[in-house]
């Protein structure tokens, strides 16, 4: 994407941009650099966060004298905000600029972690998260959108590439820090950690170029909606197991927020500037991506709430020594994520989505056959292995799919509601699974543990199974180009396979 000034007469660009054949091309490559190491830490710290408080959770669950429902809201008050307000989050940033939006969502995350380590209960943990998760859906669609405007479409799925490997190591990552920090330190230091980061990062922010969108139009009301329905639906389901599915509490959250989301879906088919443009979802390859998508991230990450808990729970390994022992499954998207986004380039991203998503549906099915208290650690690490493979396959190509099937002058709502979608499918994951852990078990014993483990572990991988065999079904071909807007910078279509 350009500038208003890159698209105007050389004659009429301020001075300081009449630069000449020579001077241009040698300015374009350190742009790029500075905007993907200032977009690529940033979403290293938002990924690291989304998993940083798994070797966290047994320590915080005893700390704070919470229980599964505490822990489940420690995660999801963070997921549900980054969801619900990522496509707030681009919408912005194409009104008021990306760059900006950028920066103050990073300064109100940096602030926000401080908040969370200085947190005396698990609710004003659970408060803290969520502001965190507010800011990170402002900061991570924009990580995305600024690379994008800054290297040409042809090598996009390189550059993505690259983006999703320091995601990946913030996933990596994320385990061992936490781990390490709550073994030797305390747990409110996996927040403080943040700070320093992003008090260096935030001065890098004016080196990266100012964008704008084609949108930049806000949908308070659908935000309010979208909001309201989805907690109301994971407020259900995080409370039926110990209050009762039918107690009157669980079925107003179930029924509330199902009704909160029809109204949503109503509004946007009649909003003059809706949240999210419902036409995307006329292109069979869009809505197959996004809902692909969501299904991973059900099935993945409601499984990793668990598992990362079974290893100290369980096992009894120190919240360092299960961060190392899950570097077998969380190391290997680093590795992964670039050789995928090279071969989406080359072949398109149909085949290798699917057979990530084929993967880890193995890794976690496996898991679930094996897994009982006294299981060896040995016996772990191959599914952890083609778990994290399956990860690091996924991640670009999905991108280049849905950004592929997106009209251009909308690329960041595109990118916006499909990063929502997979935070959604977080958030259901670990409700769900949470649910279904809870029916069958609980942390009185080892055994306990196991037996509420081991289905929601089948049913996550089952949800991976059958979101590879849809991937196949996403359409080829080339995407048109949109029409754009006078002024609005313009993407070429991506080739999908």
């Amino acid at each position: 994407m350009r500038d208003r000034a890159d698209v105007l007469p050389a004659d009429r660009r301020p001075a300081g941009q009449r630069a000449g054949a020579a001077g241009a091309p040698a300015a374009a490559p350190r742009r790029a650099l500075w905007t993907y190491l200032v977009s690529g830490v940033a979403v290293f710290m938002v990924a690291m966060d989304n998993l940083v408080v798994t070797n966290a959770l047994p320590v915080i669950r005893v700390d704070l004298g919470t229980g599964l429902e505490g822990l489940e809201w420690t995660v999801n008050a963070y997921t549900l905000s980054f969801a619900v307000f990522l496509l707030t989050g681009a919408a912005l940033g194409d009104r008021f600029g990306r760059r900006r939006l950028f920066g103050l969502g990073l300064a109100v995350f940096t602030a926000a972690s401080a908040a969370a380590a200085m947190a005396p209960t698990i609710g004003a943990l659970v408060v803290a998260r969520a502001v965190q998760g507010l800011a990170g859906a402002v900061v991570t669609p924009l990580t995305l959108t600024l690379l994008a405007s800054v290297v040409p479409p042809a090598r996009r799925g390189l550059a993505f590439g690259a983006w999703g490997a320091m995601s990946g190591l913030g996933v990596a990552l994320g385990p061992v820090i936490g781990g390490a920090i709550t073994q030797y330190s305390s747990w409110q230091w996996i927040f403080w950690i943040n700070v320093p980061i992003g008090v260096v990062l935030l001065p890098l922010v004016a080196l990266v170029r100012e964008s704008r969108g084609g949108a930049g139009r806000l949908d308070l009301l659908g935000t309010v909606l979208a909001t309201g329905g989805l907690f109301g639906i994971v407020f259900g389901l995080v409370r039926g197991n110990g209050h009762g599915w039918t107690s009157g509490q669980v079925l107003a959250g179930l029924v509330g927020g199902g009704l909160s989301l029809v109204a949503f879906a109503l509004w946007q088919s009649r909003a003059a500037a809706p949240m999210v443009p419902l036409r995307m979802f006329a292109s069979r390859g869009f809505t197959l991506a996004n809902l692909i998508s969501l299904v991973m991230a059900f099935g993945m990450f409601g499984s990793v709430f668990l598992l990362a808990q079974f290893l100290q729970t369980v096992q009894h390994y120190t919240p360092l020594q299960a961060g190392v022992r899950t570097l077998p499954w969380t190391a290997m998207p680093v590795l992964a994520a670039p050789i995928a986004g090279a071969l989406t380039d080359r072949i398109g991203g149909r085949r290798i989505v699917a057979l990530g998503l084929a993967l880890q549906a193995a890794g976690v099915g496996w898991i679930a056959a094996v897994t009982a208290p006294g299981t060896p650690y040995s016996h772990l690490v191959v599914p952890f292995v083609l778990a994290g493979t399956g990860m690091g396959l996924f991640f670009a190509p999905i991108t280049r799919l849905v950004l592929g099937f997106a009209p251009s002058h909308l690329e960041g709502v595109a990118s916006g509601t499909s990063n929502a979608l997979r935070q959604l499918g977080t958030v259901l994951g670990v409700a769900v699974l949470g649910a279904v852990f809870s029916s069958h078990g609980g942390y009185t014993s080892g055994q306990q543990f196991v037996d509420g483990l081991v289905p929601a572990a089948a049913v996550g991988a089952v949800a991976l199974a059958v979101a590879a065999v849809v991937a196949l079904a996403i359409p080829r071909g080339t995407v048109a180009a949109a029409p754009v807007e006078a002024g609005t910078p313009l993407v070429e279509p991506v080739l999908v396979a």
